[in-house]
């Protein structure tokens, strides 16, 4: 959530920063106002407890009439102080309600709009040229087919529409993707994780995945239990509630875990093969930094990124995201978007944002300073995808395809494959 602080000394940039991502600017007056009523309402309740506990000594001391009237002064007080305390905590209980739907403010270098309005940062590397080698690039289901590896009717079949089987060099290949990348972060200096799927609605709400992305949630009511859409939400939950010295930081996290998305938004994109999916496996990347190190931070996780993508052998973009396509926790988000042949364009693999104190604030993780005061307050949060395992592999066997249906495996994957170089049609062997 957005420092309250804040809002009461700056609105106008709380205003334009919900202008920016299309947001409702009313919340910000409503959320003013409810803090006001809150505030004032906490001073009449300490008010008329000071009165309470000064007519209680009056009371002891009176005598006749005058001890009538105080007792009667006495009941009335009992009522005022019993209602002023229920408007504090409504007033206070609105306040948070407010709070949680208002989106981080926006870094001021994001550019403005929607979906379509982001800046190209830079390309890296360039898409084949399936044309002067002389053949017609096969899309991942075909090459998927041919190698035996992925099998999305039979899937179909046992789960419904946006699912896959991975058989044969098809899990190999998962499982290289996964231990590649994880051993990528290691080296980095991130602690690998295998974190939970099922997060209480703490970590959900925390992490600002029941606001606008609410509809791709999976929720099990009988057991008051969400699936998680990324293990962004397990690792942001982590130190929920905790304080960290700022000698632990940066505290830097890898989680692997599955991932489940209802695509609520989505019906008729992406609906042949493996690229938009209702679950998948990931390796995520998470960082706890001080406030002031969140910039410098979100750009080496991008760089990580990037690294992970040019070891792959792919050709891809990086993108500053718009306002209007941010999210509500991210301040700033970078993606990577790699190329893919048969669409002729780039697609998201990876994305890292910035969320910096918004987050922390949810979940109330905060950190002790080194000064002689040891000040506690706010930390920053970021996450960065380093493999979304499905579009991973669509990438690979697109850009590294043969003329005879196999694929050239990269060579950071060849160790967790056996040493293999070639994935080879089924019908090869």
């Amino acid at each position: 959530m957005i420092d309250l602080r804040l809002l009461r000394e700056d609105p106008d940039r709380v205003r334009a920063s919900q202008r920016a991502r299309g947001e409702d600017v009313g919340l910000v007056d409503a959320l003013l106002s409810a803090d006001e009523r809150r505030r004032s309402s906490s001073v009449r309740f300490d008010e008329l407890r000071s009165e309470q506990k000064q007519m209680g000594k009056k009371v002891a001391a009176a005598k006749g009439d005058e001890k009538a009237e105080l007792l009667a002064r006495t009941k009335q007080l009992s009522a005022d102080v019993k209602a002023a305390d229920a408007a504090q905590d409504e007033a206070a209980a609105e306040v948070q309600q407010l709070l949680a739907q208002i989106g981080n403010l926006v870094h001021p270098d994001v550019p403005v709009g929607g979906e379509d309005d982001f800046v190209t940062l830079e390309t890296v590397g360039t898409p084949r040229d399936f044309a002067a080698e002389g053949f017609e690039p096969k899309d991942h289901l075909e090459l998927g087919r041919i190698l035996g590896a992925i099998d999305t009717e039979r899937a179909a079949k046992v789960s419904g529409a946006r699912f896959y089987y991975l058989t044969g060099v098809g899990a190999l290949l998962e499982l290289a993707l996964v231990n590649a990348a994880i051993a990528q972060a290691g080296a980095a200096g991130f602690t690998p994780m295998i974190t939970p799927a099922l997060v209480k609605s703490r970590a959900m709400e925390g992490t600002g995945f029941l606001g606008q992305a609410a509809e791709d949630v999976y929720y099990l009511d009988k057991d008051e239990m969400y699936l998680v859409g990324t293990s962004e939400v397990t690792l942001a939950g982590y130190h929920m509630d905790e304080i960290l010295d700022e000698a632990q930081l940066p505290a830097r996290y890898a989680g692997f875990s599955p991932c489940f998305r209802r695509e609520a938004g989505s019906h008729g994109k992406d609906t042949r093969g493996i690229i938009r999916v209702h679950q998948f496996d990931k390796v995520e990347m998470f960082s706890y930094v001080a406030p002031e190190d969140a910039d410098a931070e979100h750009q080496r996780l991008l760089e990580w990124e990037k690294q992970w993508l040019t070891s792959l052998g792919l050709a891809f973009r990086v993108i500053d995201t718009a306002t209007g396509d941010l999210g509500l926790s991210a301040s700033r988000k970078y993606d990577c978007e790699a190329w893919i042949p048969t669409q002729g364009k780039y697609r998201e693999l990876t994305s890292t944002s910035n969320c910096n104190e918004f987050q922390a604030r949810r979940l109330s993780v905060r950190m002790r300073g080194t000064g002689e005061d040891r000040k506690v307050r706010p930390l920053a949060t970021l996450n960065g995808t380093l493999c979304a395992v499905p579009r991973t592999i669509v990438a690979i066997l697109e850009t590294h395809q043969q003329a005879d249906g196999s694929v050239l495996v990269p060579e950071v994957l060849r160790p967790y494959l056996g040493g293999r170089e070639v994935l080879e049609p089924v019908s090869a062997k």
